[in-house]
């Protein structure tokens, strides 16, 4: 599964410590969309859960477009749209041990250059 942890890398490292070690996590979110006899199970940017925060104004949009746009696809519509629909439900898909992983194998970014002043 390719992770999208650009949203993850805005936040300052600090942060995103700090949160994880008070018990947050890093999950992805599933939706589907299905046209006729082609249907696309996709994959949410990594969003970050925090302690005591619940998941469901997070999965709400990914889980109403899978439920009325997901089923239309014969047969994979009828497949994956409850796959998606219980996945979200139940608190979506927790990557946080692989995006640790994909950020310690990352280059740190350079440092802002100063601003040159004429």
């Amino acid at each position: 599964m390719a992770l999208d942890i650009q949203a993850i890398r805005t936040l300052p490292p600090t942060e995103l410590s700090f949160e994880l070690q008070r018990g947050g996590r890093l999950v992805v979110f599933q939706y589907c969309v299905s046209i006729l006899v082609m249907s696309f199970r996709r994959n949410s940017s990594v969003q970050l859960i925090k302690a005591g925060e619940s998941a469901t104004s997070r999965h709400l949009p990914y889980s109403l477009l899978s439920f009325f746009l997901g089923w239309w696809g014969i047969p994979w519509g009828f497949i994956y749209t409850p796959q998606v629909l219980y996945r979200n439900f139940n608190g979506g898909v927790d990557v946080t041990g692989a995006v640790i992983q994909a950020l310690q194998r990352m280059p740190a970014a350079p440092p802002p250059s100063p601003a040159v002043r004429r």
